[in-house]
């Protein structure tokens, strides 16, 4: 096959997306990503001037992954603000625990920086979505502060429970206690568990 052929960005993220499911983010170096693809070493530069905009391509296929899950765990909005954002959440943490290495490329801040793909056009609506339940659900607090603070707390179960800290900590064998914990201490005590 030709290394000019039309398709060759997508198999290139493709075969990103696949050593990264399989082998976490340390694994995503420009020649294995060619390697797997089929190609030269050097034939990503002519669709990815950069390693930082293949990366970014990679990463926001996590993105879209992780934006249809919280789509359709969401339906059609009937449910009430704060089970929404207990679905919202739960959806985070089962993303980041069953794809952690797709979760470590995505929030990358060099990334999420670099302006590639306009990646932060694509992680922010999902952030903006948490604020607006958090604001339904918690009407004259600071919306986005809150959706800051619970999001920094998910943030921290998944990476604590993806490096079994929480368990041996906790005692647990699941996130779920964890995760209404962290509803109740962002939202007020609630009767989603």
């Amino acid at each position: 096959m030709s290394e000019a052929e039309p398709n060759l960005r997508a198999r290139l993220v493709d075969a990103g997306v696949d050593l990264v499911t399989r082998e976490g983010a340390q694994a995503l170096t420009l020649r294995e990503i060619a390697r797997r693809a089929g190609v030269s070493h050097g034939a990503p530069r002519r669709h990815f001037p950069t390693h930082l905009e293949l990366l970014s391509a990679i990463a926001r296929r996590g993105f879209d992954a992780l934006g249809e899950r919280a789509r359709e765990a969401l339906g059609d909005g009937a449910a009430d603000p704060r089970a929404q954002v207990a679905a919202l959440s739960r959806v985070y943490l089962e993303f980041a625990l069953g794809n952690r290495g797709m979760y470590e490329l995505m929030f990358r801040h060099d990334l999420l920086a670099s302006g590639h793909l306009r990646l932060r056009d694509t992680s922010l609506p999902l952030f903006g979505l948490l604020v607006e339940l958090v604001g339904r659900a918690c009407p004259g607090a600071d919306a986005r502060a809150v959706a800051g603070a619970l999001w920094a707390n998910l943030h921290g179960i998944a990476q604590l429970w993806g490096w079994g800290s929480l368990q041996l900590a906790v005692g647990a064998d699941d996130f779920g206690s964890l995760l209404h914990t962290a509803l109740d201490a962002h939202l007020g005590p609630g009767s989603d568990r």
